[in-house]
């Protein structure tokens, strides 16, 4: 018999048996037909290669990449990714349902699965504005899609412990689909209450430990490898030295920009790190494939086996993992990528979405006296400390400078007005400032810099561009990035967002930014009250882990 097209003499992981064999793969009508040895109308040699399933991230923010849902595609799908679960919580802060139905839409026919989470924490916390509602009403239009597969990552978890009816009546909505959680540093009983809720898998793990835990009460374990957020060396590292079983351990990305994809890779560097740090190589590629299919019920991908979609990355070698070619049902990637292009149409509802109310350097200021609460970076994590610290002043207005930052946040959604200050330590920034519309959860506009002129002046570039990124120094434009889709998406290639990313990225580095942080994507994270310990929104500190507000003097 003679199939479409035969992969010869090629090195394929067996997932499911986490072993390697030499053996040629037949495709016909996408799928993969039979395995042996074999001929083909078209055959590819693929002598001293492997064959692995096509990757699969377990949780990405597609918004985090700055790109379109069909840009973000065209810069994963060349390393090897060729499905991902998304949960759009980012837009949905935004846009609510409307950036449900935009994401559903325009990746219906990508060359790249995207199937969906539907979000749980709009807003992440009442310590926050956003712009939009997501209740467990508007989640019935869409729990029967095809491509929803459950619950986004379950944030607010102290009302889970609480049992809150809002969050409550969105997991009872999602019972029999995947509910994922989030639930950083949560142990012991708590942690048992949480899982008992419903909650099935975690990605917020930076220590063995607490993976260790979390997989023992139960929970499927994603391990985060981001742009700011890596987890893989130690959590990997100590699943290498206690030889545990793999199996409920899964890969993703969470957040990653477009420099770190082209730089590293994306789910494929999971696996390359992996496997340096000792993990046996055919269970690395599980972790990024097969365990992935099994926890979201992924039917005929993850798996190189008779019957499966003809998803394949072709590697020079397991050791290197350098993705030679993809194919998506058979058709290699280069073909997929040809031609495609976007319509504005297609981001109808998304723009404009940057309704800032007029400012003033008055409000910029920061009273200080004494030992203060200071928002201290975490290297390579974005977790922060809360620290007190004495930080200069003058009249009693805080002065920053190299050790501390002015780090602000300006409400974006519903013209509130709302604007917060505080210290941040260890960012680095010294004459002038940085600035981004893409500010987790809710996406309002954050700013650091070293004087109240350069930060002014990047929210008002933030506000012409409609979102985005900028960098100002001595009052000039030094480098700005529209994301008008949402504020948080580009309109342009991904080679062009990535072009100017870089050139962003070492002008910042130039302006002192820590080389410990990422300039965009750690300051994106400082507005985020769910991971520990403090957090700046447009309503003021947040002390995470009592998730209280922190009261200013004088209230």
């Amino acid at each position: 018999m003679s199939y479409d097209l035969v992969f010869k003499n090629g090195t394929i992981v067996d997932v499911k048996a986490k072993t390697s064999y030499r053996a040629d793969l037949a495709v016909s009508g996408g799928v993969i037909a039979e395995i042996g040895r074999l001929d083909g109308e078209r055959e590819v040699d693929c002598s001293g290669k492997v064959l692995c399933p096509g990757f699969i991230d377990a949780h990405v923010h597609i918004e985090s990449s700055m790109a379109s849902p069909a840009a973000f595609a065209e810069a994963v799908l060349p390393h090897g990714t060729t499905t991902v679960i998304a949960d759009p919580h980012e837009m949905v802060n935004v846009r609510g349902n409307e950036a449900m139905k935009y994401l559903l839409d325009v990746s219906e026919d990508l060359p790249v699965s995207v199937y969906v989470m539907l979000p749980s924490s709009i807003p992440s916390t009442p310590f926050e504005t956003n712009g939009a509602d997501f209740t467990s009403k508007d989640m019935e239009a869409w729990i029967e899609h095809p491509r929803v597969l459950g619950l986004g990552e379950v944030m607010c978890y102290p009302d889970v412990l609480a049992g809150r009816k809002d969050i409550m009546d969105k997991i009872a909505l999602c019972r029999g689909k995947v509910i994922d959680g989030h639930a950083p540093g949560l142990s012991g009983t708590d942690l048992h209450r949480y899982i008992q809720a419903g909650v099935m898998t975690d990605h917020e793990c930076t220590s063995f430990e607490e993976a260790e835990e979390k997989r023992r009460a139960g929970m499927k374990i994603l391990i985060r490898e981001g742009s700011a957020a890596r987890n893989v060396e130690a959590i990997v590292s100590g699943i290498v030295k206690k030889g545990l079983d793999t199996e409920g351990f899964l890969f993703c990305t969470d957040d990653k920009h477009l420099d770190t994809i082209e730089h590293e890779g994306h789910i494929s560097y999971n696996i390359k790190k992996s496997i340096r740090l000792g993990l046996k190589p055919e269970e690395a590629v599980a972790m990024g494939t097969w365990n992935t299919a099994q926890t979201y019920g992924l039917a005929g991908v993850g798996c190189l086996e008779k019957g499966f979609d003809a998803d394949i990355a072709v590697l020079d070698s397991l050791e290197n993992m350098k993705v030679l070619e993809v194919y998506k049902k058979g058709i290699p990637s280069g073909h997929l990528l040809k031609d495609r292009a976007e319509h504005e149409s297609d981001y109808r509802g998304m723009m404009h979405t940057v309704n800032l109310k007029p400012f003033t350097e008055e409000q910029l200021k920061l009273h200080t006296k004494g030992k203060v609460p200071v928002i201290g970076l975490v290297p390579g994590q974005i977790t922060t400390r809360y620290l007190k610290e004495e930080v200069a002043a003058e009249n009693g207005l805080f002065c920053p400078d190299s050790t501390y930052s002015k780090l602000c946040v300006f409400e974006r959604h519903r013209g509130t007005g709302n604007i917060k200050a505080a210290p941040l330590k260890g960012y680095g920034i010294t004459n002038g400032a940085v600035a981004t519309s893409v500010a987790h959860d809710s996406h309002n506009i954050i700013a650091a810099g070293d004087n109240d002129r350069d930060i002014m002046k990047a929210v008002e570039m933030i506000q012409e561009m409609q979102g985005g990124y900028a960098l100002v120094q001595d009052g000039k434009d030094v480098g700005r990035l529209p994301l008008p889709i949402a504020g948080l998406m580009s309109t342009q290639p991904a080679k062009e967002i990535q072009r100017r990313l870089d050139a962003m990225v070492q002008r910042a580095r130039e302006m002192g930014v820590s080389e410990d942080c990422d300039p965009f994507t750690t300051l994106s994270f400082m507005a985020l009250p769910v991971i520990p310990e403090l957090r700046l929104t447009d309503k003021g500190l947040v002390d995470v882990k009592n998730f209280q507000m922190i009261k200013e003097k004088g209230e």
